[in-house]
C-alpha cells in the first residue's frame, strides 16, 4: 500500500469525525485517582508536615519570647533569695550535698 495513499485515507477519516467539544463521563475523577495513586515519596510526606508544623512553632516562639520580655521587665535586677536559679542548683547538687553529710 502506498503512504500517500494510506495518509490520505487516514486524513478523511479524521475530517470525517471532528472532535466532540464534551468532556467524558466522569473525565475528572478518572485524573484525579490516577494522580492519587501514584506513590508519593516519602521525603515529601516528611516535608509537608514540616511546613505545616512551622506556624505553631513560630507562634509558639513569639509567645514565649513575649512572655519572657514581659516577666524580665517587672523583676527587679537584685538578687533575693527567691533567685529561681539558686533554688534549681541547691535542688540539682542536694545528693551530692547527703552523700557529703553522711560520710
Amino acid at each position: 500500500m502506498n503512504l500517500e495513499d494510506l495518509q490520505k485515507k487516514l486524513l478523511a477519516a479524521a475530517r470525517a469525525h471532528p472532535p466532540e467539544d464534551r468532556v467524558p463521563y466522569a473525565f475528572e475523577k478518572r485524573i484525579l485517582a490516577r494522580l492519587t495513586a501514584q506513590p508519593v515519596d516519602g521525603s515529601a510526606l516528611w516535608a509537608r508536615a514540616l511546613w505545616r508544623a512551622a506556624i505553631p512553632c513560630v507562634a509558639v516562639t513569639l509567645l514565649m519570647a513575649t512572655l519572657s520580655l514581659t516577666m524580665v521587665s517587672t523583676e527587679t535586677a537584685t538578687v533575693t533569695d527567691d533567685d529561681v536559679s539558686q533554688q534549681f542548683e541547691l535542688a540539682l547538687l542536694a545528693p551530692a550535698n547527703q552523700l557529703e553529710e553522711l560520710q
